[in-house]
């Protein structure tokens, strides 16, 4: 009785040992569609944390900041810059924060806090970029605004999109940019962008750029 007590828990581990095994090979088998998505998802970073590694990128108006005195937690705040560039602060109101990068803007306020705190420990950090922002529109699955990363491309700019509907002519892409009030049009052709062909297509974008996909 003993020695069938064993052998039933002794089969029981094995099938679970199975049942682990084969979930883990489902998992590793997975569509290659879907191992594209999920590749392209880890690689999206969001636009706060690329501002963050960015030390030259200038606050614009609608952007969110994150306000950190350190051991001064009435000063710690979250405060969107308004359409004029300014935020405003207890203690300080209006400081100009549009223009300046987050180490300059920590600064400013910094020194206008030594009037009331002794040697104030400000970090600036953003949170949302809100005020640059490209567009894209036609055969993709998420079309809309985007917040304009640090040296965003074309092909970044796309793969924020969640992918291409069925009907998306990917060889004739283009991007309208606005120059001296006149609209100028880029191609840019997907399938040859992904293999590295005509990488000069690949531009970097500007604010207000808007990518169609026919």
């Amino acid at each position: 009785m003993a020695m069938r007590s064993t052998i039933v828990m002794i089969l029981a581990a094995c099938l679970m040992a199975g049942g682990a095994q084969a979930r883990s090979e489902g998992r590793t088998a997975q569509d290659p569609k879907e191992e594209v998505k999920g590749a392209k998802s880890d690689a999206r970073l969001t636009a706060a944390s690329r501002a963050g590694e960015d030390p030259a990128y200038k606050i614009g108006p609608q952007d969110l900041l994150k306000i950190d005195v350190w051991k001064e937690e009435q000063l710690t705040r979250t405060v969107p810059v308004r359409p004029d560039g300014k935020i405003t602060l207890p203690l300080l109101n209006d400081v100009q924060a549009a223009g300046l990068t987050p180490m300059e803007l920590a600064g400013v306020i910094s020194e206008q806090l030594k009037k009331y705190i002794n040697n104030p420990q400000v970090t600036v950090s953003v949170t949302e970029i809100n005020s640059r922002r490209v567009y894209v529109t036609g055969e993709v699955s998420k079309a809309g605004a985007y917040a304009l990363l640090p040296r965003m491309t074309v092909l970044q700019a796309l793969s924020s999109s969640g992918g291409f509907t069925q009907f998306a002519r990917v060889k004739n892409i283009y991007v309208l940019r606005t120059e001296n009030g006149k609209q100028v049009k880029m191609p840019f052709n997907y399938k040859e962008a992904v293999r590295g062909i005509n990488p000069e297509q690949n531009i970097e974008l500007l604010p207000g750029d808007v990518i169609v996909v026919p």
